[in-house]
């Protein structure tokens, strides 16, 4: 014994194989890298889209900012031009019907004005139609302008001229009206071009936002598989099943962290190998001297070594009862110790299952007896395929369990009934029955209940979990059973035949 737990604590002081500075030197990418990364991927699209959408916006604001800046620009200068034109008539009207020469310096204020403002247009618009019509307009004003000149000392051939103001003040308008047209049309264009940015930024939004969202699906499926993995294997561990390695997908620290569970898994299966062990070999050597009691306890009850008295039979009579007690526990803790390490081997018969309840109610029945406690068997012949030997344990735990917690003259409850191709065994009793707290782990090794038995040993925790076992490898199972009445109530159920032979 000393050997054995010297070597179990040199093996739970062993350092691990696989240290955190080697592993995370050559693999440094981490779990919030691949958050991250996945935020920026997820993102990008939608970000893109945004910048997308407002340069499309921005470069028709400004389109639309400069093409009402140019429209303003020319609208005002076209009535600057007939304006002008106007002025230009009546001071030459003037000059011709007063033959007062000094009458045209309005005239040639006006020409001026006209001269500049032509020029400002031709610069300000960029469309070739308006800067034809300017073009003529400055050809026709500036021919005038001379033929004024020329006439400039003989006031009575101004008359002439005045219809030539007329032709004039038409092209003017008519560059007035042809920028209303061009107006127009940029509007026009503008609506459209605003419909084709808002068209493309609904198709964006349509096409980016499911793409996104199976971005977002993608991503978190495989950031969670790790914590999944991580989730099961520790809930493995936890739930004693040690067999299968521990292997983590993802990140290299979260696969550095599945290594060290690893790690731990299989110092932890070392660990409950060892203890297997232990409890196989005390088990062993406590049935040599456990013999040997029990060998000289009936001796004594026999009278071989002389007749004994009262007191001295009730002595014998509890150290036969203490010792059938010891030796119940230790063929627990061997049963545990073979279904730990997979050596529970069924060797099945057909067998009545009726008789296999009378066996195991002769067995238990001094302490039937001795409780003054009423059962009530009712079972009718029920044939299955079972290792005999392993359903009999299972019913005196189930019986054992009842009897030691039902009171004194209280009635234990037996029935079986078959149903389809299972047969189904309850057994109820009139104790304390099962704390709400112990109900989901009565079935674990060494657990035992906040229930005491009023005149019994408590046992080893073992006998359920044993129960429960043997019926699981027959393909059975057994079952607390929650109801409203006094006491405990076990369901155990049973394959007629073996599940494991075809039909």
């Amino acid at each position: 014994m000393r050997n054995t737990i010297d070597s179990v604590a040199s093996e739970t002081d062993d350092k691990p194989e696989i240290t955190p500075q080697a592993e995370l030197r050559h693999n440094p990418t981490s779990f919030l890298k691949l958050i991250l990364l996945g935020f920026s991927i997820v993102g990008l699209p939608l970000i893109a889209a945004l910048i997308y959408s407002a340069i499309r916006i921005d470069q028709l604001a400004d389109q639309s900012r400069q093409t009402i800046y140019q429209a303003t620009e020319i609208t005002h200068g076209s009535s600057i031009l007939i304006d002008e034109i106007i002025v230009m008539e009546r001071s030459v009207q003037h000059a011709h019907i007063l033959e007062d020469i000094s009458l045209l310096e309005g005239y040639f204020q006006a020409h001026t004005n006209f001269e500049k403002t032509a020029i400002k247009l031709i610069e300000a618009s960029p469309y070739l139609e308006q800067q034809l019509l300017l073009e003529k307009l400055q050809l026709l004003e500036t021919t005038i302008f001379r033929e004024i000149l020329t006439s400039y000392n003989t006031p009575q051939n101004l008359r002439d001229l005045l219809n030539q103001f007329a032709n004039l003040l038409i092209l003017a308008q008519n560059f007035s009206t042809e920028n209303y047209r061009i107006i127009g049309q940029k509007v026009n264009e503008m609506s459209e071009m605003a419909l084709r940015t808002r068209t493309l930024v609904e198709w964006e939004l349509l096409i980016l936002i499911p793409f996104v969202i199976l971005l977002a699906l993608a991503f978190s499926v495989f950031i969670a598989r790790p914590l999944r993995q991580l989730d099961e294997a520790i809930y493995n561990m936890g739930q004693g099943k040690l067999s299968s390695a521990v292997k983590i997908t993802g990140p290299e620290n979260l696969k550095y962290l599945g290594s060290r569970l690893d790690w731990m898994r299989r110092r932890l299966l070392k660990l409950e190998e060892q203890k297997i062990q232990f409890l196989r070999q005390v088990s062993h050597e406590l049935k040599t001297p456990l013999s040997a009691i029990r060998e000289g306890a009936n001796l004594l009850a026999e009278g071989v070594t002389g007749d004994l008295n009262k007191k001295q039979q009730q002595i014998v009579d509890i150290l036969q009862t203490s010792s059938i007690q010891l030796q119940k526990r230790i063929e627990d803790l061997l049963s545990f110790s073979a279904l730990q390490a997979d050596k529970v081997a069924l060797i099945k018969q057909r067998t009545n299952l009726a008789h296999i309840i009378t066996t195991v109610l002769k067995d238990q029945n001094l302490s039937i007896m001795s409780r003054k406690i009423k059962i009530d068997l009712t079972c009718p012949d029920l044939m299955l395929e079972c290792d005999k030997q392993k359903i009999g344990i299972i019913i005196d735990n189930l019986l054992s369990n009842a009897i030691k917690f039902s009171p004194q003259g209280s009635c234990i409850k037996i029935s079986a009934i078959q149903m389809d191709q299972t047969i189904q065994l309850d057994v109820i009793d009139n104790g304390s029955g099962i704390d709400i707290t112990d109900e989901d782990k009565i079935f674990e090794p060494f657990y035992r209940g906040r229930s005491k038995p009023s005149s019994h040993i408590r046992g080893t925790g073992l006998g359920l979990s044993i129960a429960r076992e043997y019926a699981l490898a027959h393909g059975g199972n057994i079952e607390l059973v929650k109801h409203g009445g006094q006491g405990a109530h076990f369901c155990l159920t049973l394959p007629i035949q073996d599940p494991e032979v075809q039909p």
